[in-house]
């Protein structure tokens, strides 16, 4: 790729960037908008719909900015949790890794890239024609000493990274334990999952539940709830409520059509009597839909237990409670609404064949996914593209358009592929078996960063067969080899990767394109009840997984194309200032895990530096500095010790909490007059959402008596 080919697609990028962020300037500011730009200020009543027409209204202002960036972490941590604090701080630990290795790559490795002639002189009077290969180390002769200046990059970048990753670490961790001392009382801290819960005959699940922690936690045990299958009343629930909205829908609006004719003999038929029946009738099978959940023969071997101390939960939860260790089972409780009840109606034979079905629908979407991979393969290299369309030959030719084609496009095209991503595996994860939707993110967003990795890096950088991508990790003696000479060949595409994908989808986030576009064509057809307005909740699953793509980038490229890092330090800054925009006036949580997403980055953060010492390796062997490639074999078994030190000195705390934190906390706790009401509300706090009470309204003419109860229009 030409120099000019990428100051084409920066143009292009920087454009889009400008014009998003001026029409987000414009549109946050129009009251019809609020639901898309600023949803959570309106549930929590921050800020009024204002109906009067001013002038400042259509005039872009950057005042967001300023709040964005006064927003302190304290602040972020007692609005958004703990999860959103560590989200902020995977994009400022990437920005510190890019800018001291922006400072090495810029200051020092890129001047000596350019000094060298392995490929050709730069032309600094004709810089535009020059090709980016140039500016890499593919443009140092083999056997050179200023090749002693990348290995010393590694080693600094690789301790830089590693001090950083302890100290994240460490700073997580503790924080982890001050928000858990910092917060109320929570019944997930009290409670555990049992599952596979043996039943002799004549009892039920709930009595064998009680008999049993009554015998061995008598001082502890507190209550259960037992699950039911209740998925056919879900389902119910949801006509119940699509019902009532269109009911609350021609209420509300006097102009739409309240009569329709129905029937072969087109009988008049008023609709809100219509729905109003059907909703009747809905109301009639779910209470026997209920009485029939409520039965034994519905009780689903699984219960939630509940303990007089957060103590006494870790010890059942950690203890094995009986001789068969395939009975009883414990798992610590998530919190009530993070609960996926879907996964207790599903058999045991249902979710094991579902972790097969998940297996093989991975594979097959890698495969399929290498499709769009060699097309965009296809658009880099002209001459190829040539070949395949003869027909568009003559305007290949015209200059503007071939910098589009190989600069911008390709990136372009990947971008909306991998849209598709995150949905497809987090569905997959939805029924792979976890119990709460966190796991289910935290799942989704493993498999979609891997299959990022797999399928944008390591299938482009090997562009070939599936089989051919196989066969040389079947080979670890040279892979750094491969690795060495097939990595920096793709170094100008990923530097326009970066450029398209990364400012782009940045500023969409912040523009927020699908939901204003879905805004617009639902308004009409939708009632202006805020019954119905939901805030949305941050998919962490899409969007760590692209942070930690990106620093794979640019830990993999700081020493072999440096020029890659300035885009990378704008996406980085772009991002810091759109996501806690986005956390302030548009997102909320709906769960916390309280940092549970930090061994997730950590991981990915590992494998990049052993790739990157991987590549070296393989690099400084051709490039016939075998001295060098020598020294480099002890970084990556240094960094895998540093990694199981880490693992074994901070992850636990992120699976549970340690004795002398519960204890202590259940200590504080014993003097809160406020604990037997907590105790009160926490017998009942498991209860499947289905079960609940539905009330329904007398007087179907008035808006203000809901035909279905709060409780169960939140869940």
């Amino acid at each position: 790729m030409l120099v000019s080919a990428l100051l084409t697609s920066v143009g292009i990028n920087s454009g889009l960037c400008v014009l998003f962020f001026t029409l987000y300037s414009i549109l946050r500011k129009q009251p019809t908008n609020y639901e898309v730009y600023i949803p959570r200020l309106i549930a929590e009543g921050s800020s009024k719909r204002r109906s009067h027409f001013n002038l400042e209204r259509l005039i872009p202002s950057p005042g967001w900015v300023k709040r964005a960036w006064k927003l302190s972490e304290e602040d972020l941590l007692s609005t958004s949790g703990l999860d959103a604090v560590v989200f902020m701080r995977v994009i400022t630990f990437s920005l510190r890794v890019f800018l001291f290795a922006g400072v090495i790559g810029i200051f020092v490795l890129l001047p000596v890239n350019c000094s060298g002639d392995q490929l050709h002189d730069i032309d600094f009077a004709d810089l535009s024609n020059n090709s980016l290969d140039v500016f890499t180390i593919s443009n140092l002769s083999s056997g050179s000493k200023r090749l002693w200046a990348h290995f010393s990059a590694v080693y600094l970048v690789t301790a830089f990274v590693c001090y950083l990753l302890y100290y994240e670490y460490k700073c997580i961790t503790g924080k982890r334990i001050d928000f858990f001392h910092s917060t109320k009382p929570q019944p997930h801290q009290f409670t555990i999952l049992v599952r596979s819960i043996p039943v002799s005959a004549g009892s039920s699940v709930s009595e064998s539940v009680e008999r049993f922690f009554m015998e061995y936690h008598p001082s502890t045990y507190l209550s259960h709830m037992v699950v039911h299958r209740s998925s056919k009343l879900q389902s119910l629930i949801k006509d119940a409520k699509k019902l009532y909205k269109r009911i609350t829908h021609l209420q509300s609006e006097p102009n739409q059509p309240q009569y329709r004719h129905v029937g072969f003999f087109r009988h008049r038929v008023d609709l809100v009597d219509h729905y109003g029946k059907k909703l009747e009738d809905i109301e009639e099978n779910m209470r026997l839909e209920r009485s029939e959940v409520s039965l034994a023969t519905q009780e689903v071997r699984a219960a939630f237990v509940s303990f007089k101390s957060r103590y006494g939960a870790a010890v059942a939860f950690h203890m094995k409670q009986s001789i068969n260790p395939t009975e009883w089972v414990t798992e610590l409780a998530p919190e009530p609404n993070d609960v996926y009840w879907p996964f207790f109606s599903s058999s045991f034979m249902r979710r094991w064949l579902s972790k097969i079905v998940v297996i093989v629908a991975c594979i097959l979407l890698t495969i399929l996914f290498l499709i769009p991979v060699l097309v965009v393969q296809g658009l880099t290299n002209l001459n190829q593209l040539e070949i395949w369309f003869p027909f568009l030959k003559s305007i290949l030719t015209i200059t503007f358009v071939s910098q589009v084609i190989t600069g911008y496009l390709p990136s372009l095209i990947l971008q909306l592929f991998l849209k598709i991503v995150p949905p497809i595996m987090e569905f997959l994860s939805s029924i792979q078996g976890y119990i709460c939707h966190s796991d289910i993110e935290k799942s989704a967003c493993n498999k979609v960063l891997w299959f990022t990795i797999w399928n944008i890096f390591f299938a482009t950088v090997f562009s070939g067969s599936v089989l051919y991508q196989v066969s040389i990790f079947l080979d670890p003696k040279h892979i750094p080899a491969k690795l060495a000479s097939a990595v920096p060949a793709q170094a100008s595409f990923f530097i326009a990767y970066v450029v398209t994908s990364g400012w782009t989808s940045t500023s969409s986030e912040l523009f927020r394109i699908i939901p204003l576009i879905w805004s617009l064509i639902q308004k009409p057809f939708s009632c202006c009840s805020d019954e119905e307005f939901e805030v949305p909740s941050i998919p962490y699953h899409r969007d760590i997984p692209r942070i930690l793509f990106f620093g794979l980038f640019g830990i993999t490229y700081f020493f072999l194309a440096p020029l890659i890092l300035p885009f990378l330090l704008v996406y980085l800054c772009l991002a810091y200032i759109i996501y806690r925009n986005q956390f302030l006036n548009v997102y909320a949580p709906k769960y916390e895990t309280a940092g549970k997403f930090w061994p997730i980055v950590h991981n990915p953060m590992i494998f990049s530096l052993v790739l990157m010492q991987a590549i070296a390796i393989g690099l400084f062997t051709l490039k016939k500095l075998p001295l060098a490639s020598t020294l480099i074999f002890p970084l990556p078994v240094l960094t895998l010790l540093f990694n199981e030190y880490c693992r074994k000195r901070f992850l636990p705390n992120f699976i549970a909490y340690p004795a002398e934190v519960l204890i202590k906390r259940d200590r504080e706790d014993r003097n809160d007059p406020k604990m037997a009401e907590f105790y009160d509300n926490l017998v009942a706090a498991y209860q499947d959402p289905a079960l609940l009470p539905i009330q329904f309204s007398a007087n179907s003419d008035s808006l203000n008596s809901p035909l279905i109860s709060a409780a169960q229009v939140r869940h």
